[in-house]
């Protein structure tokens, strides 16, 4: 769809000229992956509500679900804008459940939902991974069994799920069907995370911070309506999902205007004015790797843009996005590392006043959460060979066999499920 270029222009204008009367520039500081407190949130909420009240939020969502309606042009105007403000990114809710559910919810869901998301309201997180389930996502066995009245009662234990003790819903999978195939018995639920029977419990984590966190799900109610999709359909909702997470925004849903696209994450302070700071500039390692990291970066927003625009238009499968996760898992460690070398001892030692050397460290903790996060790099590794580059498919065990089997099968084996 084609837009007016002196309408683009205005509304650049007028979008500019709101941000520096009603936000600050600038951006929050770095804290440890996902540590968010009380007052974080509140303030979280309360500048997305204002965004939301001047119009600014959901530029590309449907006006029928509490958008703006205007097009991608216009959101790109609006983040070419904001890029310098101090805004919520809107994490999981925004970047990665509303597209889902724009995608694959009814019109109930989405008119019930994504209004509140748009915002700040409801904050909402992704119930996936199990004790028993991490890379192999599908083995899951979480379970929803459908009483009389069409409800569905909820069981099972979800484990290494960001920013659960702050949020109000989240998406769950769950076996709906133990005789059908492994991918096939899954479906794709809504669940409230102050219902009845429902347990979070955040993971103390080497930074500190305590962002990941346990749930516990003990015959937990599900409306009939909570339902995503159809039934079954779960896995193949939780592809789209992933592939939104992965990078590569899901190939054709609106994406929300507080969500700049994926990037480099910068892990710590500048990493030039870090080393004169630190009297490390002129040192000839140092800035070879201040180099490589500068290399890293800009090839690694090459590759973003070049996946996110070829699956976009439609020219690369949404499975694509698995090159993206693969670079930010191999690049956001390096980049740590080559900070903590900037860094030296006073990334080691620091004092209170000393911020930058403290987010560093602790940012190099964090690293790794990003080549594990939606799906380790050995399956980022898989995906690509197999579903991209069509090389012949790993051996297993419980290809084509009812999920009810494989795991009387994994019992025999190993004398536990």
């Amino acid at each position: 769809m084609s837009v007016d270029q002196q309408e683009l222009q205005e509304y650049r204008a007028r979008a500019r000229a709101w941000l520096q009367a009603n936000l600050t520039r600038g951006h929050a500081a770095e804290r440890g992956h996902g540590s968010e407190s009380d007052e974080d949130i509140a303030q979280e909420r309360e500048i997305m509500a204002k965004i939301c009240d001047a119009g600014y939020a959901g530029i590309n969502v449907p006006k029928e679900y509490g958008g703006q309606g205007l097009t991608s042009a216009h959101l790109k105007v609006f983040n070419e804008e904001a890029r310098d403000y101090n805004i919520p990114t809107g994490g999981v809710t925004l970047a990665i459940v509303m597209p889902t559910l724009l995608k694959h919810g009814s019109e109930a869901q989405k008119k019930r939902y994504v209004p509140k998301m748009l915002r700040g309201e409801e904050r909402w997180v992704q119930l996936f991974s199990e004790p028993g389930a991490g890379s192999d996502l599908a083995g899951l066995q979480t379970r929803a069994e459908q009483q009389a009245d069409g409800s569905w009662l909820l069981n099972g234990q979800k484990v290494w799920t960001t920013g659960a003790a702050h949020a109000e819903f989240g998406v769950c999978l769950a076996r709906t069907d133990w005789d059908a195939l492994k991918h096939e018995g899954i479906s794709f639920f809504i669940v409230d995370l102050h219902a009845e029977g429902v347990t979070v419990r955040p993971i103390r984590e080497i930074n500190g911070g305590a962002s990941f966190c346990e749930e516990f799900l003990d015959n937990v109610r599900l409306p009939a309506d909570n339902l995503v999709g159809e039934l079954g359909q779960g896995w193949a909702i939780a592809n789209y999902l992933l592939s939104i997470e992965r990078g590569g925004g899901g190939g054709d849903g609106p994406a929300d205007s507080h969500m700049r696209g994926t990037r480099t994450k910068q892990l710590s302070p500048d990493l030039v004015a870090y080393a004169r700071k630190r009297g490390v500039a002129k040192d000839s390692d140092i800035r070879q790797l201040i180099a490589t990291a500068h290399i890293n970066d800009y090839m690694y927003n090459v590759l973003v843009d070049r996946v996110s625009k070829g699956i976009g238009e439609g020219k690369m499968d949404p499975t694509s996005a698995s090159y993206i996760k693969h670079g930010l898992g191999l690049l956001q460690p390096a980049r740590a590392k080559i900070a903590m070398e900037v860094a030296g001892a006073g990334a080691i030692a620091w004092t209170a006043e000393q911020e930058a050397e403290a987010i560093t460290s602790t940012q190099y903790l964090n690293c790794r959460v990003y080549s594990i996060a939606g799906g380790s790099m050995q399956i980022q590794r898989n995906i690509i060979s197999e579903r991209i580059l069509g090389l012949p498919r790993e051996p297993a065990f419980d290809r084509g066999i009812p999920f009810r089997e494989v795991q009387k099968r994994a019992k025999s084996w190993t004398g536990k499920v």
